[in-house]
């Protein structure tokens, strides 16, 4: 874990144009045993994390280029997972997720990140589905293409090699 946490420590450093005015020791400060976990995660799995403010709360968040390539090929959730007839994905995102301290990204959120920095542009990302829409069978996922952010729908027991899902920790 520690190996990681240096790596987040690096890459805060290093783009300071994400986070103006604050301390690698305030984040710190607000790192619990389960959100460094989570952290650790985060970054074992590909995902790049780095600080940044989102509806103006401050959130550690996947910046990779495209989506994190340890969490890719999965299923929105296990309900659609265990639905499959056949070829099931080892795992979902759900699955990845119970025991963490992270979040799903909302479609708002990937919508206002991809305002702060461009990626997605070859995969797509998972996105927090309201429930009438999961009830439906559907979930909702985000690219970008075009220099514009789209939000799709497809079906929740999908899969695809190209994509994954971003989340997020909460530091306030």
């Amino acid at each position: 874990m520690e190996e990681q946490l240096r790596t987040f420590r690096d890459r805060f450093e290093s783009t300071t144009n994400y986070h103006d005015g604050l301390s690698y020791d305030e984040v710190e400060s607000r790192l619990t045993s389960s959100k460094r976990t989570a952290l650790a995660w985060m970054e074992q799995t590909g995902g790049e994390p780095n600080v940044v403010t989102l509806a103006g709360r401050l959130v550690i968040v996947d910046t990779a280029k495209e989506s994190p390539a340890g969490r890719r090929s999965v299923c929105f959730d296990e309900s659609a997972r265990l639905g499959r007839k056949k070829n099931a994905p080892a795992a979902s995102v759900e699955s990845m997720i119970e025991m963490l301290e992270v979040h799903l990204l909302t479609p708002e959120q990937y919508q206002e990140l991809q305002t702060q920095f461009s990626f997605d542009e070859k995969t797509s990302s998972w996105l927090a589905t309201p429930d009438m829409i999961r009830q439906k069978g559907g979930a909702l996922f985000g690219d970008r293409r075009y220099e514009t952010t789209f939000i799709y729908h497809n079906g929740a027991d999908s899969y695809y090699a190209s994509r994954g899902f971003r989340v997020c920790i909460e530091l306030d």
